[in-house]
C-alpha cells in the first residue's frame, strides 16, 4: 500500500515489535518534508469490519491528495504519508499506540479511530499532547463535551441520530402506539439513548420499553419476548453491526415482528444487506451521507466520483463512515493550506474556522468541534436501499408496516 504502513501490535513478541518499530521510523524518516498523519484503527477484532472503512478511507484520501502533488504549505507542495497501527479492537491497545504515534513516532497530525468508547479515550491523547486529531468515527456527545481543543469530529451528534426517524414517524398511517428504546451501554449508545427520549416524549410517542443491553450482547431473546408480550409497534435499536443482525435473525427465529424496526448501524452497509438477504427488507435506518453527484468535492469532484473510486479499489461500496473518514483527511489537508504551515497549535485554529464543501457535504466545526450534519432516514425495500425521509421532509413512501416473517 503506497504511502502507509500497518503495524499490529502485540506484546507478547518485543523482538517483532521493535523491529517493525524500526522499519516504521525509517518509513517515516525517509522524506523530511512529508506531513505524517497517524492513525490506530480495528483491522482485527469484533469490530475490524467497520474499521476497515476508516483504513481504506485513509488511504485513498491521501493518495488522492498526493497524486495532485500533496498539501500547499507556503510556497510549496508537501506529500502525505500514513502512519497506522492495528488496535485489534482493544481501547487501551489503541491509547498506547496513540501515544507511541505523537511521542516516539512523531507524526504531525491525528486521524480517528471507529466507534466513540475508543475517541472518547484516544481524543484524551491529543489534548494531552496538543496535537489536532480529525475523526469520522465518534458521534458520542461525550467525546465533546468537555471543553478539549484540539478534538474535531464529522458524524453528527449521537443524541440526534433516531431525530429524523421520529419526525417521520409521526407521520405515518397509521402512527405507532407503542415504541420500544433498546441501546447498547457504551458511550455512542448511551448518547443516542439520552437524545432520543426527549424526542420522543415530545412527537407524543408512548416509550412503552426502555432497556439497555450489554455491548457485542449475542442473545436477545428476552427482550425480544418482552416486544412481543407487550405489544410494541415500533422498535429503535441503537447498537453496532454485530449486534444488529443478531437482534434481526433471532427476531425472524421468534416471529417477532412489529410494525418498523429502526436501527442506528447496519443498514447503509452493503455487508449488512448481504448477511441478511432478503431478511434486511423493510429495516429503517438512517445516513448522513449519500454518494450524490450534487455534493462537489475539490479532490475527488463529487461524492459520486468518490464512492465510484473507493468501490473500484476496495471492491465493497463505501457507506458514511468511509465518507466521514475521506472528509477527515481533507479537512486536515484544507486547515494545513489555510494555515500555511505545519504548526499543530496553528492548523489547530485553523480546523476551528475551517469550511468547505466535500464529498461529505459542508465541513465546518462548531465551537466543541462537532460538525452537525443532518440525518437521512432510509429504508432497505427489496434489493434497494431508498431515501424515505430528510431534512426537507418526505422523499419517498415507506415500506410500513413490515409484514409478519411468514408473510414476507
Amino acid at each position: 500500500m503506497p504511502n502507509t504502513m500497518i503495524l499490529k501490535r502485540n506484546t507478547r513478541s518485543l523482538s517483532l515489535l521493535a523491529a517493525a518499530a524500526a522499519l516504521l521510523m525509517s518509513a517515516g524518516s525517509a522524506m523530511a518534508k512529508d506531513i505524517v498523519f497517524g492513525a490506530s484503527v480495528q483491522l482485527t477484532g469484533p469490530v475490524a469490519n467497520t474499521g476497515r472503512y476508516y483504513r481504506d478511507a485513509y488511504e485513498l484520501a491521501i493518495d488522492k491528495i498526493n497524486a495532485a502533488g500533496g498539501i500547499k504549505v507556503g510556497n510549496e507542495k508537501q506529500k502525505i504519508v500514513l502512519k497506522l497501527y492495528d488496535n485489534q479492537s482493544d481501547v487501551n491497545l489503541s491509547v498506547r499506540q496513540y501515544t507511541q504515534l505523537v511521542s516516539q513516532d512523531k507524526v504531525n497530525f491525528l486521524l480517528g479511530p471507529f466507534a466513540s468508547n475508543f475517541a472518547l479515550a484516544d481524543s484524551a491523547v491529543s489534548e494531552k499532547y496538543r496535537i489536532p486529531m480529525v475523526q469520522g468515527g465518534g458521534a458520542s456527545d461525550q467525546i465533546f463535551s468537555r471543553k478539549f481543543k484540539y478534538i474535531f469530529g464529522t458524524l453528527a451528534p449521537a443524541s440526534n441520530y433516531f431525530g429524523s426517524t421520529i419526525d417521520m414517524m409521526k407521520g405515518l398511517n397509521p402512527a405507532p402506539k407503542s415504541v420500544a428504546l433498546l441501546y447498547a451501554d457504551d458511550a455512542f449508545d448511551v448518547s443516542v439513548a439520552e437524545g432520543t427520549r426527549p424526542k420522543l416524549k415530545e412527537a407524543g410517542l408512548n416509550v412503552a420499553m426502555d432497556e439497555r443491553y450489554s455491548t457485542n450482547a449475542t442473545d436477545f431473546n428476552s427482550l425480544l419476548s418482552q416486544i412481543r408480550s407487550k405489544n410494541i409497534e415500533a422498535v429503535l435499536v441503537a447498537g453496532h453491526e454485530t449486534e444488529i443482525l443478531n437482534f434481526v435473525r433471532q427476531a425472524k427465529s421468534l416471529a417477532v415482528a412489529p410494525k418498523m424496526y429502526s436501527f442506528t448501524v447496519g443498514v447503509p452497509s452493503e455487508d449488512f444487506r448481504k448477511a441478511l438477504g432478503k431478511d434486511a427488507d423493510y429495516a429503517f435506518g438512517m445516513t448522513a451521507w449519500l454518494p450524490s453527484a450534487d455534493q462537489k468535492d475539490r479532490w475527488f469532484g463529487d461524492a459520486a466520483q468518490f464512492a465510484a473510486a473507493y468501490k473500484a479499489k476496495f471492491n465493497y461500496e463505501p457507506d458514511y463512515h468511509a465518507a466521514s473518514g475521506a472528509a477527515d483527511v481533507e479537512a486536515l489537508a484544507q486547515a494545513i493550506e489555510d494555515a500555511g504551515t505545519t504548526d499543530p497549535a496553528k492548523v489547530r485554529d485553523a480546523l476551528a474556522k475551517v469550511k468547505f464543501e466535500s464529498l461529505y457535504g459542508t465541513i465546518a466545526f462548531a465551537a466543541n468541534g462537532q460538525i452537525d450534519l443532518p440525518q437521512t432516514v432510509i429504508q432497505v425495500q427489496g434489493d434497494q436501499l431508498e431515501a424515505i425521509y430528510g431534512i426537507h421532509g418526505a422523499i419517498k413512501p415507506p415500506k410500513y408496516p413490515m409484514p409478519a416473517w411468514n408473510a414476507r
